[in-house]
């Protein structure tokens, strides 16, 4: 008999067509949101990947996290059933930077918020959240705000170290700050936060960089621009 009674309890309920137009509202806020997160982060981010690539992302990870909120928070059968197929997803994008993580989280945040049916606080949240990295990103100094980033892949040697790199960079007029380095036997990748006045000088430090290592590969990601 208990048997029984533990079974009526975890069955699903039956769908209340009611909450329908408050979860498709939801939805669009949960769209709205995520957008402006993207946009934000395109803005004020630090990362050194491609932001508009991977703000592209909240949108879709929003939307799911409000879905999947929305499901499961009134049935304990589905919350069980979510624990046990989280259990078997991996998330397998690299993440490099601890900015994107917390992007990721804020993603997960707006969805968690909607799907448990507080939209107020979930924007209220959103918005002052920000505002305070809106100041944060103004308030910094920009007299060494950089215009471009580099990142330099080389096969291993001993002579790569982050100080003949960053010479190199120096040696060429720029402006240069040591953001990550990963060093292993068979390779070595530096990502740096550059300055060049002109194009010239981006072409020296090129050469300049190629000129330690053979089969040296060089990637430059725009910041704020860099004129003729």
């Amino acid at each position: 008999m208990q048997l029984d009674q533990l079974l009526k309890n975890l069955q699903l309920t039956s769908p209340d067509t009611s909450t329908l137009p408050a979860f498709a509202l939801n939805l669009v806020l949960a769209a709205v949101l995520a957008t402006v997160l993207g946009r934000a982060y395109i803005l004020f981010g630090q990362s050194l990947s491609n932001r508009r690539i991977f703000a592209r992302n909240f949108l879709l990870l929003t939307l799911t996290t409000t879905l999947v909120i929305s499901i499961v928070k009134s049935s304990l059968t589905l919350s069980l059933g979510l624990v046990g197929a989280l259990s078997i997803v991996r998330f397998r994008a690299a993440i490099k930077e601890p900015e994107e993580l917390a992007y990721l989280f804020l993603a997960i945040g707006i969805g968690l918020g909607l799907g448990a049916g507080q939209p107020l606080v979930t924007a209220v949240a959103l918005v002052l959240i920000l505002v305070l990295i809106a100041i944060r990103y103004y308030a910094r100094p920009k007299t060494d705000s950089p215009n471009l980033y580099v990142t330099v892949t080389a096969p291993g040697a001993p002579q790569l170290t982050a100080n003949t790199l960053l010479g190199a960079l120096t040696g060429a007029g720029a402006t240069a700050t040591l953001k990550r380095f990963e060093e292993s036997p068979e390779q070595i990748e530096a990502a740096f936060q550059v300055s060049f006045r002109h194009v010239g000088a981006m072409d020296d430090a090129a050469r300049r960089l190629r000129e330690l290592a053979s089969g040296m590969r060089i990637s430059w990601l725009e910041e704020r621009g860099l004129g003729v």
